[in-house]
């Protein structure tokens, strides 16, 4: 998976990483229980600093995307479930989307069209 960051973006660095990362996992480019690269290499990689990976794994453990072990590093989770406060946070996410695509002309079926060529990109990781 190639990490590709814009350093003019008014998006956080590790917002950044965080969300290619999290793209890697759903489009299947990163399978459960597959190793990252350590702090350090990530760091070196991408051209950042090493507090900068090391927030975004931080978070990326506490969303339940990846799993650290301070023996074998961070690596995929192997198991994804969704919870309550995931199911409340997207479903917040998505009215907003829903709402400022509405305002911009785009009616529900183009909306929902939209969704299900997004979704067709994540196929390798469905298990719906």
């Amino acid at each position: 998976m190639i990490i590709s960051l814009d350093t003019s973006s008014s998006i956080p660095i590790y917002v950044q990483l965080r969300n290619q990362i999290v793209l890697g996992i759903g489009r299947g480019e990163l399978k459960p229980g597959e190793s990252l690269p350590t702090v350090r290499q990530m760091a070196k990689d991408a051209g950042i600093n090493t507090m900068t990976v090391n927030k975004t794994y931080q978070i990326l453990k506490t969303e339940g995307f990846i799993e650290i072990d301070r023996r074998s590093g961070a690596f995929v989770s192997k198991s994804q479930r969704m919870d309550k406060d995931f199911e409340e946070k997207l479903e917040s996410d998505l009215t907003l989307l829903m709402a400022e695509a509405s305002v911009k002309g785009m009616d529900k079926e183009d909306f929902l069209k939209l969704c299900e060529r997004v979704f067709a990109g994540l196929e390798p990781c469905q298990e719906l």
